[in-house]
């Protein structure tokens, strides 16, 4: 499905400025690498979920090859795809175009960055040709992160605090760990005195991440263990107790054939991701982890019937949030200080 995706030219939601009637030109020739899978950041997050499919499941794609040639054909669609001159052209396009994508799909492309290195020689051809787009992420990431005194808290794709998740998961492996610093630096700046958040409110009708579980999961990739339960405390004080149940209920999807509508069969996914990572970050027997638990089950249990519909308002997006719910960040556990390990390995 990946594979079909990221080919397929259109329908496609182009996210670019018409300053004048020599714009109107097909999506391709903006972006050469990721003109598929509807929009430019769910051709990005499709090209990681291959990348990250030949790392973390190599018996299963050569499965498949065996039955008739996946393996071989994810490889050529992603030698077509990730060139030097595709991405020189891609990352001339970020440069050119500074809010393009901010943060979402700047974070996914250096997830995508950091896959292809983390997959070795194989991916080694990938990565070097992603050099010149990650090194336009980097820079316009520091640079808004320098003028942006607020984050944006939304359950879509301006969110702040998943974007810098993704990045802190992703920075070293895609060999860009001096990032850490200034995106640790704004999650404490921006969420580090919250507390009593408004969860009671959630769910948004087209919200496909979580406003305070987003918040929750980047703070814990900064704080030592204790003092993220502390926080934890003031932020969502009822969790011990599955309050607010709205929080903790998958949400309910009327008519997931909806563009918008269709975004909460992504926010039970993305839930479930990250309540799980919440659960893993806590002491140990602490009585909030196997409540974030649960929940993390109740979301996976709900939102994976969806993922392969056989409708492209959904499969050009929601496999990449299934892996994420699934597969998660590897270890667990936690570093010297007590922080959740980052890097998704």
């Amino acid at each position: 499905m990946a594979v079909a995706n990221i080919t397929r030219p259109y329908p496609y939601a182009p996210g670019h400025l018409l300053r004048g009637p020599e714009d109107l030109v097909p999506p391709r020739r903006h972006h050469p690498a990721f003109y598929g899978s509807y929009d430019w950041h769910s051709s990005v997050h499709m090209h990681w979920l291959l990348v990250r499919l030949l790392r973390r499941f190599p018996d299963r794609v050569r499965a498949e090859e065996a039955a008739g040639g996946a393996a071989e054909e994810v490889t050529e669609v992603l030698d077509r795809h990730l060139t030097a001159a595709h991405l020189a052209a891609e990352a001339g396009y970020l440069r050119a175009n500074p809010s393009f994508e901010r943060p979402y799909g700047w974070a996914w492309l250096l997830a995508l960055t950091a896959e292809c290195r983390a997959l070795g020689p194989a991916g080694s051809r990938w990565a070097a040709a992603l050099e010149p787009a990650a090194d336009a992420v980097e820079a316009l990431l520091r640079d808004w992160l320098r003028r942006a005194t607020y984050p944006v808290r939304h359950g879509v794709h301006t969110n702040s605090a998943f974007a810098l998740g993704l990045i802190l998961d992703s920075a070293a492996t895609a060999g860009r760990a001096a990032l850490a610093e200034p995106v640790e630096a704004a999650v404490l700046r921006w969420f580090g005195d919250d507390h009593d958040a408004p969860a009671h409110w959630e769910p948004s009708g087209q919200d496909f991440l979580s406003p305070s579980l987003t918040e929750a999961e980047a703070v814990c990739r900064v704080l030592p263990q204790a003092d993220f339960a502390t926080w934890l405390d003031g932020f969502l004080p009822g969790i011990g107790h599955g309050a607010p149940a709205p929080l903790l209920t998958p949400p309910v999807v009327s008519d997931p054939a909806d563009p918008q509508i269709g975004h909460l069969v992504g926010l039970s996914l993305s839930r479930a991701a990250a309540l799980r990572r919440l659960a893993a970050a806590l002491p140990e027997g602490d009585p909030r982890a196997p409540v974030l638990a649960a929940a993390a089950r109740d979301h996976l249990a709900a939102g994976l019937p969806h993922v392969v519909s056989g409708d492209f308002t959904g499969d050009h997006w929601l496999a990449t949030f299934a892996a994420l719910a699934l597969d998660g960040p590897d270890g667990g556990g936690h570093d010297d200080t007590g922080r959740v390990g980052r890097v998704v390995n």
